[in-house]
């Protein structure tokens, strides 16, 4: 068992258990700096028992490692059974473990055994089977702080009164029982609850077992008893376990003893607490930290077996400049006891503290020990930099360093002019941030370095910094200079420019334009030389270079152009060399182009042949060299073997020679043919022809004959293979009839084809004439043409006739001319069409095939005449619409002629002595023209031939002007009607033909006709009432439309409420009556009233009884038998113009009161004038109304007529 101890400054976060193994505790560990976290790390086979603080006994069954807080940093008293030791061990991470084991069992090396461990334990405890020590008790190392058990057992933060650990539980207790506590009724000095059985799984941190050669309970470490105990389960636990030996085993001997030495356990000393660390010999960026020794308790002590080494310790030394509780950084590791801190801030507050680390074991930090570094010079300050520059000053500026804890009190501003042997010299000392150096050359650089100044003394120069005058601009730049050029680089040089002094420094800026690449100038090099070496290039290839100077300031303009071009490369051997067509003596040589050409285009191939295969007998000579990858070998020996090998020269070189190419030549082909001789009769386009083999007799196998024949009339004709294979005979077909042939013959073998047999000339029969040649057409002008062809003398008869064909296709081709003569001239042609014509001979054996077409094409001439001139009522396109007037204007048109081969220009129009020229179009307007008056036109076409013939006289007149616009008047106005008139006392004549046009606006405000025609007056009806109109006149004539007149505006008045019905009269009780009457709708917004009169008796005239919106009223006080007579009109209120317009009056009904009490309904009484009486008022009105209208209507009449 082992229990570790180990600080802590923060909570410790621990993994949860796995669920369903161990229940977690219901503490947690607290976070304190002053505590520390004991691990107790329970062996696979023990059992660690706890209590709690509710007094319970937790059991936890190994392998486990339990983690427990001190609140105080001391370790709890652990309880051991007899035989084991407890020890305090600690690692190299400063983890303290307590380790529990038997005290015969082997220790690792890196632990021994503790000074002073408890033994303490209770006696009621002491006979407990759990406290029997384990047969087979395994050492496993401490668990390093980053391989974490599966499990960690958080416990109570506060440690329990004892600790007991119990071994072979699962001896004596099943995986999943518990421990059942001791019987209540027992009198125990300390009761305990039931104990509980924890189990977790085996961690895989433990991993070894560290062999032991000696022997517990008798047994070795390495059996097992399933027992617990074996032989020595009845043995007293105070018995002594190093007399005890494996059963079976020999007694102890020396090699056991030596090893029951070497594994005798040590005490390790742990160091106490570290001092303050001591700080001496402060400077600005150094101190020197001393500390004194750690103390370490067991240095003079005495194991338990002997005497323990001497311990050493390492220190660590860690600093920070965060203040006390900043982030610390180890600057020193090692056993001294001082180390000497470099390369501070000066003026800055540092904090060191040291800790020491013995055996792995680490002794925590010291208090921290404040310092502070003393001031010192400042910090080296940035270059200056330029804020302006003319021709001989510099004014530079620049920003302080860091002062390191003295204020900064001047500045050092030195300047090197930049000349040979020139140092840097003083140019300003003093306080301020900025300077201006005069008495400077133009255009010159200078260089400048700054220092800062203190009073603990002086910082280093800044970063060396160049800066220029202003000076003149460089003049333009001489052009670079070829010095040399290679396949992929050129060396070029230039001079100085004259005008730049010797201590300027002038930078040259070279740069190349390649074509490939784009056609802008990429700098290539920048620098001071006056020569460079530019690659790589591409051979062969021309590049265009410029040089551009410049110093400090200015920049020159670009120099002219080199143009130079690098050399072309040695050139690979020609690829693919192969030999072809070998006869007996010669053959065929092919190669193709190098993968690698050099760069150059023109190639010269040279051919080497050697006789012989052998390579010492190799004789090279020159067969052929020129630019064709293809030769002909003639001459050479039949049988014979060659080798041959080629290679390719360039401008760039000759390249290597290709591989050796062996050939052999065939053996020789056979000997010389019979002639050949005709079988049978001659026919007139096929010969049958035989010959024999050679002279000589030779009956070779795989022999074959070639046949070639010429005809004698074609001089220099190139002879053809007429038949070629194995048969001695042959039928030649598609001869010439009457044509005289010379054949010949000649054997081939697989050698090649032999010498040509003796000519043979034989003819064919004589039969129609062949095909003639094509005429020869001559052009003569546009409409003639000049035909001749050559005499056909062949077939072996005399031509009787040749006929000419002519046409514009071959579907119209016709027998032009037929006769003996070799020429015609042709007439009537049209220009600029295309003709062909063909040509047959014919004899008396029949006529010959037709030749090939011959065609021509007859030239442009001027176009043809013009037709179809004539004049238009009216412009053909609406934009001659709008200003065409006839008066002054006349729209001619015509058709457009035949351009004859050439694209009508334009057109000419001849008006008396005018001439008018147009483009090309078949319309034209001619403007600003006198009113009736006649022209004679006439017109011709031009093209690039020249003008054409002016066609006939077109006589044309222009119209009159046309007649001006009436004056528009109303006659009439009515509610839903205009009567317009016009005409009337008008100052232009208006002829009887005379249109007019009538246009009223409508709602768009568009003009729309209402009426066209010869009429002076209109009646407009189905208008609006109380609406105006807008009414606009032209007058149309045959001179053409004439301009509209102003607008005229006019406005229908409002109707009168409608004529109502006679009304209806009811009597009453007594001599009273009821009269009703029809009722109208309100007109457009306006109230209607109703007006009843009554006319009663003798009287004369109507009395108004009524006014007002009822439609019904009751008389009262009628006098009885007598007759009434009652009407009735409406009247319109208008709300507009407060006016009030009535209606005309309703027919009138008739009413006489009787004496009786029925009611009577008297009905409308149409007025009927009889026989022999006088007119009532109505009637009498409708006569003069009558009369008046006949008169109105004569007398219109006759304005008419006088019109």
């Amino acid at each position: 068992m082992f229990v570790t101890m180990m600080m802590t400054d923060q909570m410790l976060d621990l993994p949860p258990p796995l669920s369903g193994e161990v229940a977690m505790m219901h503490h947690m560990i607290g976070g304190d700096a002053s505590q520390q976290v004991i691990l107790v790390q329970v062996n696979p086979g023990e059992t660690f028992t706890i209590r709690t603080e509710d007094g319970a006994l937790q059991c936890i069954q190994g392998p486990a490692e339990v983690p427990m807080m001190s609140p105080n940093g001391s370790i709890p008293p652990i309880h051991v059974p007899p035989g084991y030791v407890s020890q305090v061990l600690e690692d190299n991470t400063g983890v303290r473990r307590v380790v529990v084991t038997p005290h015969s069992e082997c220790y690792p090396p890196s632990y021994s055994p503790a000074l002073s461990p408890s033994h303490h334990i209770h006696p009621q405890y002491l006979t407990h089977p759990h406290f029997i020590p384990a047969s087979h008790t395994s050492y496993y190392p401490p668990v390093s702080p980053g391989d974490v058990p599966p499990q960690f057992y958080r416990l109570p933060p506060i440690y329990p009164e004892e600790i007991i650990p119990l071994y072979n539980v699962s001896t004596f207790m099943g995986h999943e029982e518990y421990c059942k506590p001791p019987p209540k009724k027992l009198k125990q000095p300390m009761e305990r609850p039931a104990l509980s059985q924890v189990t977790s799984p085996v961690s895989s941190n433990y991993k070894t077992t560290v062999p032991c050669t000696t022997t517990a309970n008798g047994y070795g470490k390495n059996h097992t008893s399933p027992g617990g105990g074996g032989g020595g389960g009845g043995t007293s636990p105070g018995s002594k376990r190093a007399d005890r030996r494996a059963r079976g085993s020999p007694k102890h001997t020396d090699v056991e003893s030596q090893d029951h030495d070497v594994d005798v356990r040590r005490v390790q000393a742990v160091p106490s607490g570290m001092e303050k660390p001591q700080v001496s010999k402060v400077q600005s960026r150094s101190a020197l930290v001393s500390w004194a020794a750690a103390h370490l308790p067991g240095s003079s002590g005495r194991g338990l077996q002997g005497e323990a080494a001497p311990p050493t310790c390492n220190y660590e030394l860690q600093l920070t400049d965060k203040g006390r509780d900043g982030k610390y950084k180890v600057v020193y590791s090692g056993e001294e006891l001082q180390y000497a801190l470099t390369d501070l801030r000066p003026a800055t507050d540092y904090h060191v503290r040291v800790s020491a680390v013995s055996n792995s074991v680490k002794v925590p930090c010291s208090d921290a020990r404040a310092f502070t570094t003393h001031c010192g010079p400042p910090d080296t300050p940035l270059p200056p930099r330029l804020t302006n520059r003319t021709k001989s000053s510099l004014t530079l500026q620049w920003k302080p360093p860091a002062d390191n804890g003295s204020k900064i009190t001047s500045y050092r501003l030195e300047l090197n002019e930049g000349k040979k042997n020139s140092v840097f010299r003083d140019c300003y000392v003093g306080p301020q941030r900025h300077c201006k150096v005069g008495k400077l050359c133009p255009a010159v650089g200078y260089t400048f370095r700054l220092a800062a100044l203190n009073d603990k003394g002086s910082s280093g120069f800044s970063t060396e910094v160049v800066f220029y005058t202003s000076g003149s601009l460089p003049q333009t730049s001489l052009p670079p200079m070829l010095v040399l050029a290679g396949p992929s680089w050129v060396t070029l040089e230039w001079t100085r420019p004259n005008s730049c002094s010797p201590e300027e420094v002038v930078t040259y800026i070279l740069e190349m334009q390649d074509e490939n690449k784009g056609l802008e100038f990429q700098a290539v090099y920048s620098g001071v030389e006056l020569n460079r070496k530019v690659e790589p290039l591409r051979r062969n290839t021309q590049y265009r270079f410029r040089l551009i100077t410049c110093n400090g300031e200015w920049r020159s303009a670009p120099s002219s152009l080199l143009v130079c071009k690098t050399t072309p490369d040695r050139p690979g051997p020609p690829m693919n060399p192969a030999v072809n067509t070998i006869t007996y003596h010669s053959f065929c040589v092919t190669w193709e182009p190098p993968q690698d050409d050099g760069g150059s285009g023109d190639l010269t191939y040279v051919l080497e042949i050697s006789e012989g295969d052998s390579e010492a007998d190799r004789q090279w000579s020159t067969l052929y060299r020129g630019p064709e990858r293809k030769h002909l070998c003639k001459d050479l020996k039949p049988a014979t073997r060659y080798s041959l090998r080629l290679s390719c020269v360039t401008t760039g070189g000759q390249s290597q020679c290709s591989d050796v190419l062996s050939a052999c030549t065939l053996n020789p082909p056979p000997g010389r043919c019979q002639p050949p001789r005709i079988v049978g009769n001659a026919k007139h386009k096929e010969l049958s022809v035989q010959w024999d083999g050679s002279l000589c007799g030779e009956e070779q196998e795989g022999v074959e004959f070639s046949l070639e024949m010429c005809a004698m009339e074609e001089d220099g004709s190139e002879p053809i293979e007429a038949y070629r294979g194995s048969e001695t005979e042959c039928t030649v077909g598609n001869l010439l009839p009457g044509t005289t042939y010379r054949f010949r013959v000649r054997a081939a073998n697989k050698a090649g084809f032999g010498p040509y047999s003796e000519s043979v000339e034989i003819s064919t029969a004589a039969g129609p004439p062949g095909q003639c040649s094509p005429p020869n057409i001559n052009v003569t002008s546009h409409s003639c043409a000049f035909v001749t062809w050559e005499s056909k003398e062949s077939s072996g008869i005399d031509i009787s006739e040749y006929r000419l064909d002519w046409g514009r296709d071959l579907d119209s081709l016709e027998l032009l001319y037929s006769g003996t003569e070799t020429q015609f001239q042709i007439s009537n042609l049209e220009a600029s069409t295309e003709y062909c014509c063909r040509l047959q001979a014919v004899n008396h054996a029949g006529a010959g095939p037709y030749s090939d077409l011959a065609t021509c094409r007859t030239p442009a001439a001027v176009p043809d005449v013009v037709s179809g001139f004539r004049l238009l009522d009216h412009p053909p396109t609406t934009d001659d619409s709008e200003s065409f007037f006839p008066s002054t204007c006349l729209a001619l048109t015509w058709d457009e002629p035949r351009c004859n081969g050439a694209e009508i220009i334009s057109y000419s129009i001849c008006m008396e002595d005018t001439i008018i020229t147009i483009k090309n179009t078949t319309s034209h307007v001619i403007r600003d023209l006198l009113p009736d008056s006649e022209y004679s036109l006439q017109i011709r076409a031009e093209n690039e031939m020249g003008p054409g013939p002016f066609g006939q006289t077109l006589t044309v007149r222009t119209r009159p002007l046309p007649p001006s616009p009436p004056r528009l008047e109303c006659a009439a106005v009515g509610p839903q009607t205009l009567k317009l008139r016009w005409g009337f006392g008008n100052r232009s004549p208006l002829t009887d033909d005379t249109t007019y046009v009538l246009q009223m606006e409508d709602k768009n405000q568009r003009f729309v006709v209402v009426y066209r025609g010869p009429s002076h007056t209109f009646k407009l009806q189905r208008l609006s009432e109380s609406s105006r109109y807008s009414f606009r006149i032209q007058a149309v004539s045959e001179a053409g439309e004439g301009p509209f007149s102003q607008t005229y505006s006019f406005g229908t008045i409002k109707s009168l409420p409608p004529t109502l019905k006679a009304p209806r009269v009811s009597q009453l009780e007594g001599n009273a009556c009821e009269v009703t009457w029809e009722s109208v709708q309100p007109m457009r917004g306006d109230r209607i009233s109703y007006v009843l009169q009554v006319r009663g008796g003798r009287e004369s005239e109507y009395k108004q009884v009524y006014k007002g919106e009822e439609t019904s009223f009751q008389l009262f006080g009628l006098q009885w038998n007598t007759d009434y007579r009652l009407r009735v009109f409406a009247c319109r209120r208008c709300t507009d113009t407060h006016q009030e317009l009535c209606g005309a009056f309703s027919p009138s009904a008739h009413f006489t009161p009787q004496r009786s009490d029925a009611t009577l309904t008297v009905e409308a009484d149409v007025t009927r004038v009889p026989m022999g009486r006088s007119l009532t008022d109505e009637q009498f009105a409708s006569l003069i109304v009558f009369g008046v209208a006949s008169l109105s209507v004569l007398i219109a009449f006759l304005l008419q007529l006088l019109i």
